[in-house]
């Protein structure tokens, strides 16, 4: 049987056939598999959504509770039968009930691994390797440039910052689900024992991670506060918060971004930066190929990002690899937080 045969990329997205499902579709399809809870990923108006539970809660805050005609709750490690396929979902380490997805038909092993990292974070179960033929693979930051930094490092470089300006707030854009928690958990982790402040876009899933038991200490959101409260204090808002009217309560602020991006100067400079910190809920080049080698896999597919460079990469060390080009996944908090930069 060719990896072919039980997946194939469409313009909704990866479908697997004897399966009768799709992973992440851009479109609503009868029978939906989905990695997390992130927008490109997850969307709403499916028959029939398969995810872990996270994820499903997540898509219920965001979209609804009828988000999809109905709904089934997968636990990590659990496989389920679909037609003439098996599926099992398992960590990825992107966000919060994040996964990869394990499909299997006729011995032959294919793992979508949907958005993810390998490194520690405190708020979300850790990145498993999952062995497999084939490997479907991200690649947002699948350039040798991108080598992120050590993530406690950056908020070392921001709680310094902190200690500099005492008299002025620092904004710190996040997108708002996942990475803002995560830059909330590891300045708890660091000692941080001040209230941290969040726009109230960030409000509802923030709860949300704090009742699933991730402590992120006394968070409060900034539209209840003074601005005698907010000198030395760090404030969580969307990235384009940052460039919009809603900002300019603050009087001179430190702005900072935590995002892979960051490592990319210009970036910084064309948002505004001044104390840009590379923080990233994706793997990095070193990820990426780290992860691709140690899965096993004989063929890899690349979707969403620089699929080109990982490609040529790939077929270095004589792997089979091609790109999927499948349009409607990337950087989906930049257009939610436009939506949500007035909440």
């Amino acid at each position: 049987m060719r990896p072919e045969d039980i997946l194939v990329p469409t313009p909704s997205g990866v479908c697997c056939k004897p399966g009768g499902f799709h992973i992440d579709p851009t479109r609503p399809v009868e029978k939906a598999l989905i990695t997390h809870g992130h927008s490109d990923h997850a969307r709403a108006g499916h028959g029939a959504v398969l995810a872990t539970q996270e994820t499903l809660d997540i898509m219920r805050l965001r979209y609804g509770d009828n988000f999809a005609g109905s709904i089934q709750a997968i636990r990590y490690g659990e496989i389920v039968k679909l037609g003439g396929a098996t599926a099992s979902f398992h960590p990825a380490g992107h966000v919060l009930g994040s996964a990869q997805i394990r499909v299997e038909c006729k011995g032959l092993r294919v793992v979508a691994s949907g958005d993810y990292k390998n490194v520690a974070d405190p708020t979300c179960t850790q990145f498993e390797l999952v062995p497999c033929d084939v490997f479907i693979t991200e690649a947002t930051f699948g350039l040798p440039v991108f080598r992120h930094h050590d993530a406690a490092g950056e908020i070392g470089k921001l709680l310094r910052s902190v200690e500099l300006f005492l008299e002025r707030a620092h904004l710190v854009g996040a997108y708002s689900l996942g990475k803002a928690q995560r830059v909330i958990a590891m300045l708890r982790a660091a000692g941080h024992d001040q209230p941290i402040y969040i726009h109230g876009a960030m409000e509802t899933i923030t709860r949300y991670y704090q009742s699933r038991t991730i402590d992120l200490g006394r968070v409060e959101l900034v539209r209840g506060a003074n601005k005698a409260e907010l000198g030395g204090r760090i404030v969580i808002c969307p990235p384009s918060a940052i460039s919009d009217l809603w900002s300019r309560r603050f009087p001179d602020p430190v702005v900072a971004f935590a995002s892979g991006w960051m490592r990319v100067r210009a970036r910084a400079r064309q948002r505004g930066v001044t104390l840009p910190l590379v923080i990233s809920d994706h793997a990095d080049w070193d990820g990426l190929t780290a992860t691709i080698t140690a899965t096993g896999a004989s063929e890899v597919w690349v979707t969403h990002g620089q699929e080109d460079a990982l490609v040529h990469w790939c077929r270095a060390k004589s792997l089979k690899a091609r790109p999927l080009d499948i349009v409607g996944y990337g950087d989906e908090e930049d257009a939610a937080a436009q939506a949500e930069a007035e909440a």
